[in-house]
């Protein structure tokens, strides 16, 4: 990873966790990011329900920050400035998560050049997560970044 992505990622940590106080009580850390794709994850530790795997407000709430933080990371790459919003979504838990969890969110292009002209952006993201290589949920969502003013 060059230092511009690892910086992003630091900005982007330090958001969650300044403004999204359960993030940093989940220990959501960013791990990777490219053009394409972004992945982030959270220790189980702190996120384990009584069955001793991960509660599925966690994993919601890890593939939401997921899906936020790739148009977050999009913005930051396109120079454009918006408030991002999740709008709709929709979760399938399809096993337990036992193991480190790894969430994933792919996408090939988001345009962002309305933000700059006063239009919102919607932008439909699925975010998969992983626990030892096993697809555990899937995260169908709509997020929409709203101009500043």
């Amino acid at each position: 990873m060059v230092i511009a992505e690892q910086s992003l990622l630091a900005q982007l940590q330090q958001t969650w966790h300044q403004t999204i106080p359960l993030s940093q009580f989940m220990a959501v850390e960013p791990l990777s990011f490219n053009d394409n794709e972004f992945k982030v994850t959270a220790p189980l530790g702190p996120n384990i329900n009584l069955h001793q795997t991960m509660f599925a407000g966690s994993i919601y709430t890890l593939m939401t920050l997921t899906g936020w933080g790739m148009v977050w990371l999009q913005q930051q790459r396109a120079q454009v400035r918006g408030d991002i919003v999740l709008a709709d979504a929709h979760v399938r838990y399809l096993a337990p998560v036992t193991a480190q969890p790894i969430a994933a969110v792919r996408c090939s292009h988001i345009d962002l050049s309305s933000l700059s002209r006063g239009k919102r952006v919607k932008i439909p993201l699925t975010v998969e997560l992983f626990c030892a290589d096993k697809l555990c949920a899937q995260f169908e969502a709509k997020y929409v970044s709203l101009p500043l003013t």
